[in-house]
């Protein structure tokens, strides 16, 4: 086993929910240790959340963690970032213009002007910039991406999207509702900053297509709120392929219900997060077949990152994880002056960029009565 890349974190105290899932998924394959943190919005918690996870290292913020972890001869090769929205932008700046590789939650950035920022200054660094859009690294995902690359259900026609919750159906007060209905923090999309970001990601990451317009209806239909908690989104792609996507945080009965389909001329495939080990594959005028992980018909983009045998289930830490090793790998690469093996892949800050353009294109067009707007790449 390589040397453990060193983590920093900023965010993810206590009371974080995020901040555990990343902490666990860095851990998962042994590929990180987490010596340093900037854990909360205060010096007293940070200091109070570092203790708890016997970090040695704890900062009062993450500027002053930047430049002290700089100067340090034994200082964190990579920070994850996994506070709201709004802080995303300040805060990887401060690594990124220092050398230190990011790992950074979703969306990017609040606004697209801060994105667009952050871009330049990625693109100005040495570092590198992971955006962890964790559905990405399921296996049957990569499996479903690495069929329709191969011409599997050929010429895509439809692709269908959609991410519906239900937990902010009523007014929520806990820390997690707050600052996601906050679009002080959150940035001016609700449910598609939150959810829609994954749902756009993952309809580009599985077909290989870009968005060029879309058509958005967003509401928030809880009384006061003042983001969206509900959005339908047409979308049109190059190449001609037409598109729907639906986010919802208000729709009873369904708890993280992620789902895709993607229809071309020579057959369909269908993959949901709820049931993330299969895949079903329709050639036109033939069965349906089910692709297992790990299993028959599985092939060796979806093997790389799975861990044990079909019939066990692998899910959302594990997708995590595959996007952390992933960047494990790709840091150990870059340390050692070599370059990043082909076969690794990971959401970059480009992909970062262009979510907050669809959040952006979906708040301009509602508000022009679902007038179409074009993605600007």
């Amino acid at each position: 086993m390589a040397d453990r890349i060193k983590l920093g974190m900023v965010g993810g105290g206590n009371d974080a929910f995020i901040g555990g899932v990343h902490r666990i998924a860095s851990r998962i394959d042994d590929r990180f240790e987490l010596v340093a943190g900037a854990l909360s919005s205060t010096p007293e918690k940070s200091q109070a959340s570092g203790a708890a996870l016997g970090l040695a290292r704890v900062y009062d913020d993450y500027k002053q963690m930047a430049q002290r972890e700089a100067r340090r001869k034994d200082g964190i090769d990579a920070v994850s970032i996994v506070t709201p929205n709004h802080v995303h932008y300040a805060a990887a700046r401060e690594f990124l213009k220092r050398g230190i590789h990011v790992i950074c939650d979703k969306p990017l950035t609040s606004t697209l002007a801060d994105a667009k920022k952050l871009v330049k200054a990625a693109e100005d660094s040495e570092a590198l910039f992971i955006l962890t859009h964790n559905y990405t690294g399921y296996p049957m995902v990569r499996q479903a991406r690495e069929m329709i690359a191969n011409g599997d259900i050929g010429n895509i026609r439809v692709v269908q999207v959609e991410y519906p919750q239900d937990w902010l159906t009523v007014e929520q007060d806990f820390k997690q509702a707050e600052w996601r209905t906050d679009p002080a923090r959150s940035g001016a999309g609700g449910s598609t900053g939150d959810i829609g970001t994954h749902a756009f990601n993952l309809a580009c990451f599985v077909t290989g297509l870009e968005v060029e317009s879309l058509a958005a209806d967003l509401e928030a239909f809880v009384p006061g709120r003042q983001v969206d908690d509900n959005g339908h989104v047409m979308l049109r792609f190059d190449g001609g392929a037409k598109g729907m996507l639906w986010c919802s945080q208000v729709a009873p009965g369904n708890e993280n219900a992620l789902r895709i389909r993607v229809y071309g001329d020579k057959g369909g495939l269908e993959w949901a997060q709820e049931d993330p080990n299969y895949l079903w594959h329709t050639p036109f005028g033939e069965p349906k077949r089910l692709i297992t992980r790990n299993g028959g018909g599985a092939g060796d983009a979806a093997a790389r990152v799975s861990r044990i045998p079909p019939g066990h289930p692998e899910g959302y830490l594990e997708g995590f994880a595959n996007i952390y090793t992933e960047a494990a790998t790709a840091i150990a690469a870059v340390k050692a002056g070599e370059p990043v093996p082909s076969e690794v892949i990971y959401p970059t800050i480009h992909d970062g960029l262009k979510g907050v353009q669809f959040v952006s294109a979906c708040v301009k067009s509602s508000a022009r009565n679902a007038a179409w707007v074009k993605l600007d790449h």
